[in-house]
């Protein structure tokens, strides 16, 4: 099993979709280091050989910001904004969708699940 960026990738995947699995890598960039590396897009995570991965884990070392520094990266990004409080920084502070979706009927997923308000009466239970 080969063991990449702390990462321990699925033996039994193509090494382009393998490398998906760890933050920060998707397809285009995959594609791109296996390029560079010089390994076979369609070779099975199991079948490369131990100076394969090397050239891979090499490669990500020195090229592409993944995992752990890519998290902190990120969540120093939005902590940034919200000492700012400026208005996306306002927004993540919430909870509340940051890049302009409506909030009226949608936005369950930031929201959490709805909670019914307590009083509140329908217009049938007035008549």
């Amino acid at each position: 099993m080969a063991r990449i960026a702390g990462i321990d990738l699925p033996k039994n995947k193509r090494a382009e979709i393998a490398l998906t699995y760890i933050f920060g890598i998707g397809r285009s960039t995959a594609q791109a280091i296996l390029k560079a590396s010089d390994v076979d897009l369609n070779k099975k995570i199991e079948t490369l050989t131990e100076g394969e991965v090397g050239k891979i884990r090499e490669f990500i070392d020195q090229n592409v910001k993944v995992e752990g520094d890519l998290r902190r990266d990120v969540s120093m990004n939005i902590k940034r904004l919200v000492d700012l409080t400026c208005y996306r920084g306002i927004r993540h502070k919430k909870g509340l969708p940051v890049r302009g979706q409506r909030t009226h009927s949608n936005a369950r997923t930031r929201k959490g699940p709805a909670v019914a308000i307590a009083g509140k009466k329908s217009i049938k239970s007035m008549k």
